[in-house]
């Protein structure tokens, strides 16, 4: 068994001087360098919402898988982690997340 971790994020239009692409842009950039920051991350993916899906849909998606839950409760308490979470909260809107076990 492995744990999936997907987290989605409604992003402002507008947050620290800049749009909500160039926000969304540095986002999954960041992201994306805590694969190599964190080593209990397994894969990590950053996907946003299509330009001509429905605009209430949330704006940003992480797809990352852990071995276990102590895994994931690890990365989430990683400095990394903890100074991603501090970067992005004042740019969204609103949080959901799903954690949950897949098999092999």
């Amino acid at each position: 068994m492995m744990i999936q971790h997907i987290v989605m994020f409604k992003f402002k239009e507008e947050a620290n001087g800049k749009s909500k692409q160039e926000n969304l842009i540095e986002a999954k950039e960041r992201m994306l360098k805590l694969k190599d920051e964190i080593q209990q991350i397994i894969s990590l993916n950053v996907y946003f919402n299509d330009e001509q899906a429905v605009k209430d849909n949330y704006d940003y998606i992480l797809v990352s898988t852990f071995q276990t839950m102590e895994d994931l409760n690890q990365y989430q308490i990683h400095p990394s982690h903890v100074a991603f979470g501090q970067y992005i909260t004042p740019l969204r809107e609103s949080r959901v997340c799903i954690d949950y076990q897949i098999e092999d």
